[in-house]
């Protein structure tokens, strides 16, 4: 008999990686205003991502998705929001130029603020505390007070998601991403590094390749793909409640969209040494192309040189592959 699907299904299930709130309460009512609140992407853009997903999965495509292992509420700044998608944009157009196919952009942002953990305490200073799960759960002072799990940082969470989903289109849209601008995506502690280097050789002739379009008539001004890109946002969906209060309809087709970020990662569990077994090596298949080989070389002619002879020191010995001994 099959289960009709809602956003809390999940309950009825094992759930790892959880935090340990103390109080439920304190959990449902900041769940209950995150569910009130606006979604932070819509499903018309994950769509979108899914199509070019498909365009990749063909292989005429290809995905970059980076960004940070965690994010953090200390750091929340319109300059570092800056500073990763200009890394983002640096390597977009290293892969665009070298493969010649598009680049999806995935940033790890607006949304990565919880880390998988493999065990439920660590030992601070010969102390047993809580371990730290990332900023939306708790905080990494080591201190007990500062690693039990607040709810209220769910809804920190939120709104510093909302806030860089503001920033992001504004950099990405707003010329920020021209194409122009290349020289300019080269950061300064590697501009002087073998890699900043070939990167911008790349930006050059970029830049050249823009100058032979203009040229040709053709009007870069006006294409917005020479000046505008898309980066869609992902993170971890590890904190279940939190995505289920951005679980929203779609009104359009009906379907359930997760609406905490344009993709999403799911991860049972931290990853785990994996048993392996030693398997025996394949037995070598025999080389007719080899063998055949190796029989010209047996009935090829052989120079033996005379030890008294002045032959020049490089006559070609031609059991030798390049011809000469």
């Amino acid at each position: 008999m099959s289960r009709t699907w809602t956003p809390s299904t999940w309950q009825s299930f094992p759930a790892v990686q959880q935090p340990d709130w103390p109080d439920t309460g304190d959990l449902d009512r900041a769940l209950k205003q995150i569910a009130a609140l606006p979604p932070l992407v819509f499903a018309g853009e994950a769509r979108s991502l899914l199509a070019s997903l498909g365009q990749v999965a063909s292989g005429n495509a290809f995905l970059l998705q980076a960004g940070d292992c965690a994010e953090s509420f200390e750091e929340f700044t319109a300059v570092n929001i800056r500073e990763k998608l200009r890394v983002i944009l640096q390597m977009a157009v290293m892969l665009t130029y070298s493969m010649g196919v598009p680049v999806v952009k995935v940033g790890r942002i607006a949304g990565q603020f919880a880390k998988p953990r493999s065990n439920a305490t660590e030992s601070v200073g010969g102390v047993e505390l809580p371990v730290f799960r990332g900023h939306m759960v708790n905080d990494p002072t080591p201190h007990l007070e500062s690693r039990v799990p607040n709810p209220e940082r769910l809804v920190q969470a939120y709104h510093q998601a909302a806030s860089t989903l503001n920033l992001v289109p504004a950099f990405t849209k707003g010329g920020f991403a021209d194409l122009n601008r290349v020289h300019a995506w080269n950061q300064e502690f590697v501009a002087s590094s073998a890699e900043g280097q070939r990167y911008e050789q790349v930006a050059s002739e970029v830049e050249r390749a823009l100058a032979f379009m203009r040229a040709c008539g053709i009007d870069t001004e006006t294409n917005t793909a020479l000046h505008q890109v898309d980066v869609y946002t992902s993170h971890e969906a590890l904190i279940l409640g939190y995505e289920e209060a951005l679980t929203r309809q779609d009104s359009l087709t009906g379907d359930w969209y997760d609406c905490s970020a344009h993709m999403l990662d799911r991860r049972a569990h931290p990853p785990t040494r994996r048993r392996t077994r030693r398997v025996p090596p394949r037995r070598r298949q025999p080389d007719r192309m080899q063998d055949r080989q190796d029989d010209d070389r047996r009935l090829r002619p052989r120079i033996v040189r005379d030890p008294e002879s002045r032959t020049h020191p490089r006559t070609p010995h031609l059991d030798h592959p390049y011809g000469c001994s």
